[in-house]
């Protein structure tokens, strides 16, 4: 139905922010692994194919290597630092390691201002990341820029449009690599740019209807982004056959399931069903303190509370959920190349077998984007705008063993946290804020007695898709009168810490 780019991930940690660069120009693509076969490629149909990075050294035998068909497709193909290398090599170029490796920030000093480059000035900022180079050129290519380390920076095919660009064009440090993938795309590739939300959601509600039939959907509804546009979209798709569960796992924040029916009180025919779920989700996580555990064992539970409530209930086939693409990044990886950050509970934390089918329709999209469905959908802005929280709850801001006397300190640090940010007009300026309880003790003072209680961190980052982040500079007073508050306010905490790690090297959560 749209024009279509396929980018073929060969194990690239940038590789999602090539398919967030290209959906911003309303082009459709799909992300697949680099050994899928050329006949499913064929039946993709892609109008251009983007080659990604990779942390492996393609002048290394037994390098990762796409299929030899793609090269007589006869569509553009755009290689990417490491997929640029594949082009050099498939006609007949050398690539060698660096005498000086390449990361960070570099001038692109542009020699031919071709199609791919048109509307670019003569020396641009770009972000490098590679220790490999391309030592010799195939006659068939010509430069089109270089860097000081790298002559063969930008490269094109003298007659076919294959494009090689050493530098990640789809990071933010390169500041006009949108626009070097507008041209290939648009320019060089001809495809119309027409997917938009709306084109979304249309053509997920003819895919979802297709898939469910007759039958029922239970839906994990928590009360964040991601699962409340999950839950609109599926019942403006399958009405009253979508059976909405908002399950109490003792995780969850302060007060949430009074909050969960006060918003959707707006919906009185979606019909949520409240379970607490809360003593049980506590009790098998007694006594665990690694994180990996942790979330296996929460996505577990979670499946057998909706396989029990299934069972009430006739025709049920499907479980719904607001699985995100960095959900499915951070968790797995296309290629086995990538390395897994951690396992989301509603994707590496889910069992191998389960008697319920999984429907996720926002499994491809990012946060920003999910936000603008939602805004399409009719969602107020006090859901649109809700700050992520990761789907084990706050079973991963308490870092150590979790028991309820822990989640309700935390609660009550996280709402005193989250507050002010709105009571301030700070909540909208920072992507995601949320407290964290260490598994310390430290020395305190309050009135004239020794204490000796824990400790809670603050953080909050900015951020575009969670993929990468930075913290926010919140202003002092600001964190000094939520520390004093909490300090005050919430018995058993006596120290609070700002969080200042940005991602990388750190996570956005700290399990």
């Amino acid at each position: 139905m749209h024009n279509k780019v396929l980018i073929l991930d060969f194990g690239s940690q940038y590789t999602q922010l090539i398919a967030r660069k290209v959906r911003s120009l309303n082009i459709y693509c799909e992300i697949q692994p680099y050994q899928i076969s050329l006949e499913q490629i064929q039946s993709f149909a892609p109008q251009a194919i983007i080659l990604s990075g990779s942390p492996s050294s393609s002048s290394k035998k037994n390098s990762p290597k796409p299929e030899e068909g793609i090269w007589q497709l006869g569509i553009p193909i755009l290689g990417i630092c490491y997929g640029m290398q594949l082009l050099v090599t498939h006609y007949g170029g050398t690539i060698l390691p660096s005498d000086k490796r390449e990361y960070g920030s570099a001038i692109l000093n542009i020699i031919n201002h071709n199609e791919l480059l048109a509307g670019l000035g003569d020396r641009e900022e770009v972000w490098m990341s590679h220790s490999d180079a391309v030592s010799s050129l195939p006659e068939c290519f010509s430069v089109l820029a270089k860097t000081d380390q790298s002559p063969y920076a930008v490269i094109a095919h003298k007659e076919l449009p294959f494009y090689g660009l050493q530098f990640h064009p789809e990071v933010a440090n390169t500041k006009n690599g949108i626009k070097v993938l507008e041209n290939f795309l648009i320019r060089i590739g001809k495809i119309t740019a027409n997917w938009t939300p709306n084109a979304f959601i249309n053509e997920n509600i003819e895919k979802i209807r297709k898939q469910v039939g007759n039958q029922k959907v239970l839906l994990g509804l928590s009360g964040g982004v991601d699962s409340s546009v999950t839950a609109v979209l599926l019942y403006k798709t399958i009405g009253n056959q979508l059976l909405p569960i908002f399950v109490d796992t003792g995780l969850m924040r302060y007060k949430e399931a009074e909050r969960v029916k006060q918003t959707f009180s707006a919906y009185p025919d979606l019909n949520i069903r409240y379970v607490d779920a809360s003593k049980t989700f506590i009790s098998k996580l007694k006594g665990i303190t690694d994180p990996e555990t942790k979330r296996k064992i929460i996505g577990n539970t979670f499946i057998e509370v909706f396989e029990k409530i299934a069972g009430e209930y006739e025709e049920v086939h499907f479980l719904a959920q607001g699985t995100l693409y960095p959900d499915v990044i951070e968790s797995a990886t296309f290629t086995g190349m990538t390395a897994k950050i951690k396992s989301h509970h509603n994707v590496g934390g889910l069992p191998e077998k389960m008697n319920l089918a999984l429907i996720e329709p926002l499994r491809e999209l990012f946060k920003d984007e999910v936000r603008e469905v939602g805004t399409l959908l009719g969602l107020p802005e006090s859901i649109i705008q809700r700050h992520p929280f990761p789907g084990p709850g706050l079973a991963v801001r308490i870092i150590g063993e979790v028991n309820a006397e822990k989640v309700r300190l935390l609660q009550l640090a996280d709402e005193i946290f989250i507050s002010e940010l709105q009571k301030n007009g700070l909540y909208n300026t920072t992507w995601q804020a949320f407290a964290v309880l260490l598994p310390i003790r430290t020395v305190g003072v309050m009135g004239d007695e020794r204490s000796y209680d824990q400790v809670c961190a603050l953080r909050a980052v900015d951020s575009i898709d969670g993929m990468t982040a930075n913290f926010t500079q919140l202003p002092m007073w600001f964190l000094q009168k939520v520390a004093n508050r909490i300090c005050n306010e919430v018995k058993g905490i006596s120290r609070v810490v700002y969080d200042i790690s940005s991602k990388p090297p750190a996570t956005i959560e700290w399990e």
